[in-house]
């Protein structure tokens, strides 16, 4: 994808990943609209980052996502990049008889928000020149840790939807690009609680020289071993994992 002059929208841009690769593009002469669920975080992230355009939303909400788009596309009419980025990760027991909503929301977050958002912004990318959709999923799409089974089923659908949408889209000329991660130092899942994942930093980096590169499927690490392993490497990576 092209790296400087776009206009890009990450949601769940106030932390973490998304808004380490929010620093890198803009860092890299881009204008970059980030979105959240929570007011105080855009705000401190836009304090730190002036520059920074942001919107309050909920994307597991259908009706939040359709003003988004609208909303965006505008007040910034130029936007030609999607980054899908937010998600949700529970660690939940299956037998639990937890209330269904917060598995619902889960698959919203993590699944229905993407896809939408993505049905929704190629129609206004169609013809526009570089646009890009990427999709944020994770090692765990391809091995999946039981103790997370609503994320892990998420990004597995999440990859899969993505390499329809690429195919779809590749006659608009619109690019469709995923970013696959590995346990990484952020707060999703349990907040504080990753401090022996990938630095933050050293990922995003790693991200942004693979998109500078070319590259369609951005893994690193673990998730790199767990994207291109065999059936019987998979399970037996699983086997590890959920020992």
């Amino acid at each position: 994808m092209k790296f400087e002059s776009n206009t890009i929208l990450i949601t769940g841009g106030a932390s973490g990943i998304g808004l380490a690769l929010a620093k890198r593009f803009l860092a890299a002469g881009n204008k970059v609209i980030i979105g959240g669920r929570r007011a105080d975080k855009l705000a401190e992230a836009k304090a730190v980052h002036p520059e920074l355009a942001t919107y309050v939303v909920d994307v597991s909400k259908e009706a939040e996502r359709i003003a988004l788009y609208e909303q965006v596309t505008r007040e910034h009419p130029d936007v030609n990049v999607l980054l899908n980025n937010a998600g949700v990760m529970r660690f939940i027991r299956l037998d639990a008889q937890e209330p269904w909503q917060d598995a619902e929301s889960e698959l919203a977050t993590n699944l229905a928000a993407p896809i939408h958002l993505s049905t929704l912004f190629a129609r206004h990318f169609a013809g526009k020149d570089q646009a890009a959709i990427l999709n944020v999923t994770s090692g765990l799409a391809h091995v999946p840790i039981a103790a997370a089974p609503v994320y892990c089923a998420t990004k597995a659908a999440l990859h899969s939807f993505t390499l329809s949408l690429r195919k779809q889209l590749e006659q608009q000329g619109i690019e469709v690009l995923e970013i696959c991660p590995p346990h990484t130092n952020t707060d999703l899942g349990i907040p504080g609680g990753n401090a022996h994942g990938i630095p933050l930093d050293l990922f995003a980096d790693a991200v942004m020289k693979s998109l500078a590169e070319g590259e369609q499927e951005v893994s690193y690490g673990w998730s790199t071993l767990t994207s291109q392993a065999s059936r019987a490497e998979r399970d037996e990576i699983f086997k590890q994992v959920n020992a």
